[in-house]
């Protein structure tokens, strides 16, 4: 079995491999090549936590299959650990023995800010030069790093509900990225006039207000993964033009802000264009003009886990990376 650290998986695939990676995935999910269960999501109400169980299978020529356990522990902060530890688990498909074990922490911060890229390079403007992220928590380096990779960006905002972590964030990854990032004390200063908009927070009530979206915008939609989390305000889901989600099925069993207003009767499910992987497809047409506002929404999907964890292994066995055990 080969045992990768973060460092390893680092050294062995970059961001744009990852975008690619959940690029391949997403479309052979549309397809209806991958077998993918719901997540198990067993509350630990103790802990404030929740501990998840993510498996999948994916056919095909590069066939993957395994299984992801990852939590969300957000009081782990406090304590100075992962606030979303996770472990991958690989497994031969031919077999059903496992192969490789990975830090599932570092791989979920990979794939979830790869979808966000792909994503953004599919739907957001080509000349985009001003971005906003809300959340600077264990997911914001990937998601800046992902929007970084697609789009030639000039300025990004940082937004945070505490202004010392948010300007520490904004430091620390100007240094990385050599890309102006500014701190703003509010979440308005942050989202007025920027060309593509991450949010990627645990909040229960929208982080930004749909008035401050300019046209030609593009949203993400990335943190709220239960039915009582909202991150996006349904006004701008009403006002948009093109919504897309990672998997539908997701989404609307998951996705407390895109379930509500459908709920409620304030949009209609058709409003819902589709998937990501059927715009790679070329099933679904994205943005076809300047003006318009696109939205994705992820919730994750163990078919980004088990595509791009396959990938990293090939690549580290070619680099001869990890631990054999």
């Amino acid at each position: 079995m080969l045992f990768l650290k973060k460092e390893d998986i680092i050294n062995s695939f970059s961001m744009r491999e990852a975008i690619d990676a959940d690029k391949e995935a997403l479309s052979m999910y549309s397809a209806g090549k991958a077998s993918v269960p719901l997540r198990t999501n067993i509350d630990v109400p103790k802990s404030k936590g929740q501990s998840l169980y993510m498996p999948a299978y994916v056919d095909g020529a590069n066939g993957a299959l395994g299984v992801k356990i990852v939590s969300v522990y957000p009081e782990n902060i406090k304590k100075n650990l992962p606030s979303v530890p996770a472990t991958m688990i690989v497994l031969d498909p031919e077999t059903g023995i496992v192969s490789a074990c990975l830090d599932g922490t570092y791989l979920t911060q990979l794939r979830t800010g790869a979808v966000q890229g792909a994503a953004t390079e599919l739907l957001a403007r080509k000349d985009t030069k001003i971005g906003a992220l809300i959340g600077t928590g264990g997911q914001a380096q990937s998601q800046l790093e992902a929007m970084l990779t697609v789009r030639e960006l000039e300025e990004v905002r940082i937004f945070d509900i505490d202004f010392e972590r948010a300007s520490q964030f904004a430091k620390e990854m100007e240094e990385v990225f050599s890309v102006s990032m500014r701190p703003t004390k509010t979440s308005q200063e942050c989202v007025e006039g920027a060309d593509i908009i991450t949010s990627v927070t645990t909040s229960k009530q929208p982080t930004f207000s749909a008035e401050w979206v300019k046209k030609g915008a593009h949203i993400n939609g990335v943190g709220a993964y239960t039915p009582e989390m909202c991150e996006i305000p349904r006004e701008i889901i009403k006002k948009a033009d093109v919504i897309i989600f990672d998997t539908m099925d997701g989404v609307l069993e998951e996705a407390g802000d895109f379930i509500s207003p459908l709920k409620d009767g304030y949009v209609q499910e058709e409003d819902y264009q589709g998937e990501l992987g059927q715009l790679v497809n070329g099933k679904l047409i994205g943005r076809t003009s300047d003006e318009q506002i696109t939205i994705f929404k992820t919730v994750g999907s163990a078919v980004l886990d088990v595509v791009v964890a396959a990938e990293i292994v090939k690549k580290a066995k070619e680099k001869h990376l990890g631990m054999e055990i």
